[in-house]
């Protein structure tokens, strides 16, 4: 039979659970860059390793062109077919502003792989640097 604790002893455990919280250092986590280039940088990484160099089958057939020095404030990546890259990009993802404001657009946001394609980009936007 396991031993019974009081609303007494309950309180006390989380008292001192409390205090020894309170009492540890807090240092400020580190703020992330919300500019538009920083976060389409975060874009582009991502994008790169989790929809083209990891062999995904939604973009086999193409290929990332990021356009990131952008001198109309709005850093962008595109997506186009890899045997035209000079062809009409199929998505465009841009940033503009600080903290930035994403936009995606393209044929491509007209497929059943719209969804993907926008929790991905956010996610990335955000910070987190996972494929899935």
């Amino acid at each position: 039979m396991r031993p019974r604790l009081s609303l007494t002893h309950v309180l006390a455990i989380a008292a001192t659970a409390a205090l020894a919280a309170s009492c540890q250092s807090k240092t400020p986590a580190p703020t992330q860059d919300r500019s538009a280039l920083s976060t389409m940088e975060r874009v582009a990484v991502a994008a790169s390793n989790c929809w083209f160099k990891s062999g995904d089958a939604t973009f086999a057939a193409y290929k990332l062109a990021p356009e990131l020095n952008s001198f109309s404030g709005r850093p962008r990546i595109l997506v186009v077919h890899k045997g035209s890259p000079e062809s009409r990009p199929l998505l465009v993802v841009q940033a503009e502003g600080n903290p930035s404001k994403l936009d995606a657009f393209g044929p491509m946001m007209d497929t059943p792989a719209k969804p993907r394609i926008a929790q991905d980009v956010i996610r990335w936007a955000g910070g987190n640097k996972s494929c899935s």
